[in-house]
């Protein structure tokens, strides 16, 4: 007998309908890359709340519950800074192609995508301080968009940095007991650490294994490694100037149930806490630290009968739990980058990669 049930990943696409491309550019100057999570067709319910203190975004604001706008067609994370956000108008342009907008008039070309999108601190990562996204590459992410999506040194996480280590991208998912699904995707680039510097531990593996300390002397040995490079990191950035610490941990929350948009916002803030469990400190001034909330509406968020307020609060813990798992695979992704914009080891060159493919009880 044919199964016909979709696979598991363990992925923000787990979500039906939600679909992530990355494009990515590494070498020859670049360290950089651009992420896209696009909308089903009917588009999506989407919020945003700002925790960091030096955000770079477009088109957030649309996302008040206040204002006129109620779905999206795509989110756009990028690295780049700020000149980065140029790459939402290739994804824009390739909705417009398409007919998928925000109708602002009778004719079916008369749309305006809308796209929200964030950026993160890379710049001059890869030795290029002109290497960044722009309207093309985020024209690439956009026709790679599928239900595969890769982890670690792909897209906008290609270039980010997570304390002293190499960041990047992560994702995760997890199917509540009401059939709901919540998923989301991590772009790790924090000024804070990920590790515990005491035992080496990922903060977020606290949560997800009980709290057991692995070997002492196993971490301490790492501990010696990782200091040695920070010291050579430094010795390799300090010859033409210390490294800004402008940093910028961005992720998308999405879920199938229905969402309204004051609904997402929560949500939105609750993710916050998974970021804040996994980073450590955490929404710093030189941070801009983000979570979009995205909502299908594929199903309904509480069935006729039960209680809509423990349908949400149960919704709003499993996001903060997919987050933090996110950041976690992220970090134990990553691959080390040792080009002319510094030295960033990986967490696995380290501590080594872990053999088991625990996700945590959620």
């Amino acid at each position: 007998m044919k199964d016909d049930a979709p696979r598991w990943r363990d992925s923000l696409t787990d979500v039906p309908g939600l679909r992530v491309g990355h494009a990515t550019r590494a070498g020859r100057g670049w360290l950089t890359g651009t992420t896209v999570v696009l909308a089903p067709e009917t588009g999506m319910v989407a919020a945003v709340d700002v925790r960091g203190g030096g955000p770079g975004t477009r088109e957030t604001d649309a996302l008040d519950p206040r204002n006129l706008v109620d779905r999206v067609d795509a989110v756009l994370l990028t690295g780049g800074s700020a000149y980065g956000l140029d790459a939402a108008s290739g994804v824009m342009a390739w909705l417009e192609e398409r007919g998928r907008g925000f109708r602002a008039g009778p004719k079916p070309e008369q749309v305006v995508p809308v796209v929200p999108a964030a950026c993160l601190f890379d710049l001059g990562r890869g030795g290029d301080w002109r290497a960044r996204p722009d309207a093309a590459l985020g024209r690439e992410a956009v026709e790679r968009a599928s239900v595969e999506v890769g982890q670690g040194n792909v897209g906008a996480g290609t270039g980010a940095v997570a304390g002293s280590m190499k960041g990047g991208v992560g994702t995760a998912a997890v199917r509540l007991p009401g059939g709901a699904t919540v998923g989301a995707l991590a772009v790790v680039n924090a000024v804070g650490s990920v590790r515990d510097p005491e035992t080496g531990v990922l903060y977020g593996r606290y949560f997800m294994d009980g709290g057991e300390r692995p070997d002492r002397a196993v971490h301490l040995a790492a501990r010696e490694s990782l200091e040695r490079a920070e010291a050579e990191t430094a010795r390799r950035t300090g010859a033409a100037g210390a490294r800004a610490p402008f940093n910028t941990t961005l992720a998308v929350v999405a879920t199938d149930a229905g969402l309204d948009s004051w609904q997402a916002k929560k949500l939105a803030g609750s993710s916050h806490d998974g970021l804040a469990r996994a980073v450590r400190p955490v929404h710093l001034l030189h941070d801009g630290d983000m979570v979009f909330a995205l909502s299908t509406g594929a199903r309904p968020l509480a069935q006729a009968g039960e209680n809509t307020a423990l349908a949400m609060d149960e919704l709003l813990a499993a996001g903060a739990d997919v987050v933090m798992r996110a950041i976690v695979k992220a970090a134990e992704a990553a691959r080390g980058v040792d080009g002319p914009g510094g030295l960033f080891p990986a967490y696995r060159e380290l501590y080594g990669e872990r053999r088991d493919t625990e996700s945590g009880p959620f």
